[in-house]
C-alpha cells in the first residue's frame, strides 16, 4: 500500500508497472503466484495486469508462466530517445575507451540505485554483464558514489533509505557510518573509487557530470578488472583521461541545453 499519493494519482498504471518491475527482481518465466507475491497485489489484480500487458505486446503467456517480451526495452528506449544525454556523450565515450582501452559508461540516479543509460563496451574479463537500462545499488559502486556526494543532507538520507531494486547482490554491504564517511571524501576528491565493492575483481573509477548551473546529472566511469588493471592504473593514468571526458561532457551538455528557442521548437 502506497502512503503517500495524491488526487491525480492512478494506480492502475502505478500496478502495472510494478507487475513489470517484479520481473526485474524475480526473473523471467514468473508464475501468477510469484507475482503477487513479488508485488503484494492480489492474484485476480496480477492476472488482469499480465493480460492486459500480454494483449499490447508487453508479456508473453506460456502455460502456466509469464514473462517480458522484447517489446519492453521500448519504454527504456522511449527514455534513451527523449535525453540527449546519451548523444552528446557517446563521442566522448568512445574516445576515453580508445585513451584507457576499459570500458567506460554513464549513469544518473533512480531512488538508491544507479541506472546504465550510456555504455561503451570492450572485450574483456567481465564478472557482471551490463548493458543499457542495468541497475546496481549506488552506495558500492563509483558512479553511485559520485551521484550520491552531490545530494544535499536531507536527500541523501531519504535516498539511502530507499530499497534497492537490483538484481545483484554486492560484494560488500557498506554501513551507513561507512557510506557518509567514503561521500565526504568524494566531494573532497571530486571522484570516486571502488575496489571490488559490487563484485569480485570489479574495480572502477568516476567523476561526475554537471550541466550548465554545475548541478550533477550523471556520472562518468572507467571500469576494470581487478586482474588487469591495478588501482594505481586506473589512478594514475586512466583518471585523468575520465576527467578530461566528464568535464567535455558536461561542457557539451551545458551547450545542448542552453540552445536557441528557435532550434528547441524544429
Amino acid at each position: 500500500m502506497r502512503e503517500s499519493t495524491g488526487p491525480e494519482f492512478i494506480e492502475a498504471i502505478a500496478r502495472g508497472l510494478d507487475v513489470i518491475t517484479a520481473f526485474g527482481t524475480t526473473g523471467q518465466n514468473q508464475s501468477l503466484a510469484e507475482l503477487s507475491a513479488a508485488t503484494g497485489l492480489a492474484r485476480p489484480t496480477v492476472r488482469r495486469i499480465l493480460l492486459t500487458l500480454a494483449e499490447l505486446g508487453y508479456v508473453r503467456a506460456d502455460g502456466g508462466s509469464f514473462s517480458l517480451t522484447a517489446r519492453v526495452l521500448d519504454l527504456g528506449m522511449a527514455y534513451v530517445s527523449a535525453s540527449s544525454l546519451w548523444e552528446v556523450a557517446r563521442p566522448h565515450l568512445t574516445e576515453l575507451s580508445r585513451r584507457t582501452g576499459e570500458s567506460c559508461s554513464l549513469a544518473q540516479l533512480d531512488g538508491s540505485d544507479i541506472v546504465y543509460v550510456a555504455r561503451v563496451a570492450v572485450p574483456k574479463l567481465v564478472t557482471l554483464q551490463v548493458s543499457i537500462g542495468t541497475r546496481f545499488p549506488a552506495a558500492v559502486t563509483s558512479l553511485g558514489k559520485v551521484l550520491l556526494a552531490a545530494l544535499d543532507p536531507a536527500e541523501l538520507d531519504r535516498v539511502l533509505a530507499l530499497p534497492t531494486l537490483s538484481a545483484v547482490l554486492p560484494a560488500s554491504r557498506p554501513e551507513q557510518d561507512e557510506i557518509r564517511e567514503s561521500l565526504r571524501e568524494v566531494r573532497a576528491a571530486g571522484w570516486a573509487l571502488t575496489d571490488q565493492q559490487l563484485g569480485p575483481a570489479i574495480r572502477s573509477v568516476a567523476a561526475p557530470v554537471r550541466d550548465g548551473s554545475g548541478r550533477v546529472v550523471a556520472a562518468v566511469n572507467v571500469n576494470a578488472h581487478a586482474a588487469e588493471t591495478s588501482v594505481e592504473t586506473l589512478i594514475d593514468r586512466h583518471l585523468p583521461h575520465l576527467l578530461t571526458a566528464a568535464s567535455a561532457i558536461s561542457s557539451d551538455w551545458a551547450r545542448w541545453e542552453s540552445r536557441p528557442l528557435a532550434e528547441l521548437a524544429r
